[in-house]
Order: structure tokens, then C-alpha cells, then sequence
């Protein structure tokens, strides 16, 4: 059978990029994918707060937002998420793609201008693209890129944004937001800061990479985040003040035809919210666990990036490397996925690892056991 031209591509685009395969054949592994830093997607306390609320408005929102999805589960939550992170207010949505390409759609248009990093997470990139505003990305965390794009765009009469990841999800950097929030005042631009892999992980209290950086919550215009991280549950939300939110509900696409998260959900990451807020333990301990990782790949000759954080990255350049590195492991009882192109740029294919709370340094020390193993033998 003939193929069209659309098959013929896509067979080609399937033979370069990375298409991945999750089963587990019913097989008990130990597990450095998951994005669970702080051991909640399981907490009792939030199993509990989730059946609860269950009982109480059943399994789906059955709506939209604006229609009759919205309950008193969300308002409570965004209500929570303002006081603790310090905006005037916040929204929630109904996952963390949908939440930056809603922002960054419908807020801009053709007559601004958009400065993004370059390993920004995808949904900020399409949000620029869809906005049809000027897009420009700077070199990965270059503030003086940065800096010299914005000084060469003085003349542009429209509204400007610059872009960033508090912490980038693939290569665990955490990006100089002093730095890049002093040239967004230079410049009179806008700052977001996507903190997915920030917010409940970094500063004292869990507020993110703005804290970590003892910056004030105002420093950013807009951020947002998902609770598939840190909160263990599902969602995202958008922090901003109270014109920025109520424009959103308003022609954020992404927000206004979509079906609201259950609230049992917003339940659930409430009760999440609450131990993020009392438990500073739980940061203390993956900080101990991301010290102890370091200094063990450190001590047998692990090539390791600069990250401080949760997610330690190992850049393998080939993709055929990274998946007989991660296929070795997983042979082994471990699940240490392989990132590929299009997820990370081209020749830097790596593995990811990631640490959270419920590891044990025996958990460490047998991963390193066969991560030496794994990396000579590929």
C-alpha cells in the first residue's frame, strides 16, 4: 500500500524523535521518574481530604469553569494560594499547559514583544508563538543576552514580557531571577515565571524560586505552576493581580472551554497546600538526598551538571546512549527514563533523574551501583 506524504513524514519524524513507551509488564521497580518530590500524591492527609470531597461533590466538575464547574473546593484553594505565595490573586486551571499558553495567548498580541529562554518549558513557546507577538529567546539563563535584546527593542510602542522557568524541569537549573526581574524594570517589561519545579520545593516555607532568591513575590508580574509536582496532585494555577486574573477568565481560551478540574481535586491540593506550609522537614530531607546524590556521582566519576535541585540530569549526547543507559537500569529494577529530542535540544539526549522524599540513601547507593555499570557499558 502506498503511503501519502503525511505518513511518510510522520514515519520519519518517529525514526528522529523520541516517542516513549511507560509499561511496566506488572514488574515492582524503584522508581527516579516520578515528579512526587515531597512523597504527596499518596499523603494520607491528602487521600483523605480527596475522599471527603468525593462524597461530597462526586467524581467530575460535569462543567466548565464560568458554567457551573467552578465550587467552593476552588475558591477555597485559590484563595489559600494567594495568601501563602503573596499575589492579590490566583486562578485555577485545568493543567499547567493550559495555563501558559492561555496566559501568554490571549494577554499579547502582534504589537508587543516576547524575550523567552531558550529551554523555557513547550507550552510558554507555543503561548508566544500563538500570540503572534515578536518573539525573541535569549541563550539559557544569559541575563546579558537577555539584557542586550531588550536595550536593542526600545522602540517598540507594545506591552513587553520577558520569560523564564524558576527551576528548569530538564536540567534542574534555577535561573538568576535577581538578575533577569532588575532588567524587566530597566526595560519596563513584564516578568512570568513558570515555577512548576519551584513552588513547595525551594525557600523556607516552600514559595519558590522568588523566595529562594529573596525576592518579593510583586518582582514577577505572572507566575504559574502545576500541582503535579511538589502538591502531588493534578491542576495548575496562575498568580497575578486582580486585573491580570479577571482578563483571564475572560479570553484565556484554554480556561474559558474546558471542563473544570474535579473538586476533589482542589481538595486534595488544599490539604497538599497545608503540609507544603507545616512539614519544612520534607525540604530539608530532599535537600539532604540531592547533597548526598552529588557527592556520591561526584566521588565514582559521574559526569553531573551544575543543578542543586531535585532533578539531576546526566547529558549523554546520543539518544542511543540514553536509552541503553535507561534500558540497563530498568533490567536492574530501576526506572530512569531517557530524554531525548525534541524534549531537550538536539545532542544533548540525557538521563533524568529524579530524587523526592520517599528515597533513602540505600535507595542512592544501589541506583550508583549500576549507574557506573550502566554508563561504561553503553
Amino acid at each position: 500500500m502506498l503511503l501519502t506524504k503525511l505518513e511518510e513524514s510522520l514515519i520519519q519524524r518517529k525514526n528522529n524523535f523520541e516517542f516513549r513507551d511507560h509499561s511496566v509488564q506488572g514488574k515492582n521497580y524503584l522508581s527516579f521518574a516520578t515528579n512526587d518530590y515531597l512523597g504527596l500524591a499518596n499523603h494520607p492527609a491528602v487521600v483523605s481530604a480527596c475522599e471527603n470531597a468525593l462524597k461530597k461533590y462526586g467524581v467530575g466538575s460535569s462543567s466548565a469553569y464560568l458554567i457551573a464547574g467552578y465550587t467552593k473546593a476552588h475558591q477555597e484553594l485559590e484563595e489559600a494560594l494567594a495568601n501563602f505565595l503573596g499575589f492579590k490573586a490566583t486562578l485555577v486551571f485545568s493543567c499547567g499547559y493550559m495555563a501558559n499558553l492561555g496566559v501568554v495567548s490571549s494577554l499579547f498580541s502582534k504589537h508587543d514583544v516576547i524575550f523567552a529562554d531558550k529551554l523555557s518549558h513547550a507550552s510558554l513557546i507555543d503561548g508566544a508563538i500563538a500570540s503572534k507577538a515578536n518573539f525573541k529567546r535569549y541563550p539559557h539563563c544569559d541575563v546579558n543576552s537577555l539584557n542586550n535584546l531588550c536595550e536593542l527593542d526600545q522602540q517598540s510602542n507594545g506591552n513587553k514580557l520577558i520569560i523564564t522557568e524558576g527551576v528548569f524541569g530538564m536540567d534542574g537549573t534555577v535561573a538568576p531571577l535577581k538578575e533577569i526581574s532588575a532588567i524587566s524594570k530597566r526595560n519596563n517589561a513584564m516578568l512570568l515565571v513558570d515555577d512548576t519545579h519551584g513552588i513547595g520545593i525551594l525557600g523556607h516555607e516552600g514559595q519558590g524560586s522568588l523566595k529562594a532568591c529573596n525576592l518579593e513575590s510583586n518582582c514577577a508580574d505572572i507566575l504559574t505552576s502545576s500541582f503535579g509536582k511538589a502538591f502531588g496532585t493534578y491542576g495548575a494555577f496562575v498568580a497575578s493581580s486582580h486585573v491580570i486574573i479577571e482578563s483571564l477568565k475572560q479570553f484565556a481560551r484554554t480556561y474559558l472551554y474546558t471542563t473544570a478540574i474535579p473538586p476533589a481535586i482542589a481538595s486534595a491540593t488544599l490539604a497538599s497546600l497545608n503540609i507544603i506550609q507545616t512539614e519544612n522537614w520534607r525540604r530539608q530531607k530532599l535537600l539532604e538526598l540531592v547533597q548526598y546524590f552529588r557527592l556520591c556521582a561526584n566521588q565514582l566519576g559521574i559526569p553531573l551538571t551544575s543543578s542543586q535541585t531535585a532533578i539531576q540530569p546526566i547529558i549523554l549526547g546520543s539518544s542511543e546512549k540514553a536509552l541503553r543507559v535507561s534500558q540497563y537500569l530498568q533490567e536492574r529494577g530501576l526506572v530512569v527514563k531517557a530524554i531525548r529530542p525534541p524534549t531537550v535540544p538536539f545532542a544533548s539526549a540525557r538521563i533524568r533523574i529524579s530524587l523526592t522524599v520517599q528515597h533513602q540513601k540505600h535507595h542512592i547507593d544501589y541506583l550508583m551501583e549500576n549507574l557506573v555499570h550502566a554508563i561504561n557499558s553503553a
